[in-house]
């Protein structure tokens, strides 16, 4: 499990996050932000002050890593690159996700580590994690900047003969109740492009390996610009599929086996294969060590 309860007496009045800084040995940021999280009670009522004067018994709720044991495919003294399997989160959804990314990340490289990009929890692929503050920081700037070259592979409805690049703006999806779609293309959305290559296309499936180069990086931009244009990524459960499949999937009650009938697939087909990037005047180009197959 990622969290844990930790009960403390505390013997003398003191501030909630010199506290913490104290007992955990955490900076007033970390504390800060632990009691900005609510993981700070007392008494079953959780601590928002962060100067609030505490004595007596309180609980703390820690994220503890609890690793499988996965290590990253390269790493530096800065940062480290860890090939995901499919169905592993990045980050904990919450206090009972059993394992996430973030354990691996923790576990290998300390309390200060921390991951610097997502990917879906059914992707599989390159994710880079930072081994402190300063360089998350750093890191997490060449993303938003769109330093950092990304590619793709996937397996995709029928076949695909040419590149093409789709160019459609994608909006953050305001109401989920009326539809599952996380965002869609509208008018009104953020601009958005994804350079689409055909690798290879296999008959006996009627479906086309491709690859994939966001030059974006909207939510689900790969998936929603492939459904698009009618060559919908293979297992994919929500983006073409109606309100009543998607709900199902989103609910945990669709089955494998009804899964592989409506998608062709038990998990969306997407693989985060190569990431380049310059770092402190030196490029790095990294691939996947997995394979993406059925």
């Amino acid at each position: 499990m990622g969290f844990e309860k930790l009960k403390i007496n505390i013997n003398i009045e003191i501030k909630a996050f010199l506290f913490l800084i104290r007992e955990l040995n955490l900076t007033q940021r970390e504390a800060q932000r632990l009691i900005a999280r609510g993981r700070l009670t007392q008494n079953g009522k959780i601590i928002k002050d962060s100067s609030k004067i505490l004595k007596g018994e309180v609980e703390i709720l820690q994220f503890t890593p609890t690793p499988i044991g996965l290590k990253p495919i390269f790493q530096t003294k800065d940062f480290a690159i860890f090939d995901k399997p499919p169905f592993m989160l990045v980050h904990p959804k919450n206090t009972l996700t059993k394992n996430s990314l973030l354990d691996e990340a923790k576990a290998n490289f300390g309390r200060e580590a921390n991951i610097v990009h997502r990917i879906d929890y059914e992707t599989s692929g390159l994710v880079v994690v930072a081994k402190n503050r300063k360089v998350e920081i750093e890191l997490k700037k060449l993303f938003e900047d769109r330093k950092v070259k990304k590619n793709y592979l996937a397996f995709i409805e029928d076949k695909l003969k040419d590149e093409i690049l789709i160019n459609k703006p994608i909006l953050k999806n305001p109401d989920r109740l009326k539809s599952k779609y996380r965002a869609f293309i509208d008018t009104k959305g953020k601009s958005s492009q994804t350079l689409i290559k055909p690798i290879k296309y296999l008959s006996d499936k009627n479906c086309t390996l491709i690859e994939a180069l966001p030059i974006t990086g909207r939510v689900h931009q790969i998936r929603i610009h492939l459904n698009h244009i009618n060559h919908t990524i293979l297992g994919e459960p929500i983006y073409g599929k109606s309100f009543e499949v998607a709900s199902k999937y989103l609910d945990k009650i669709l089955s494998e086996d009804d899964r592989i009938n409506l998608t062709k697939a038990k998990r969306v087909m997407l693989h985060a294969n190569k990431i380049e990037f310059k770092y402190k005047s030196v490029i790095y180009k990294i691939s996947s060590k997995m394979s993406l197959g059925f």
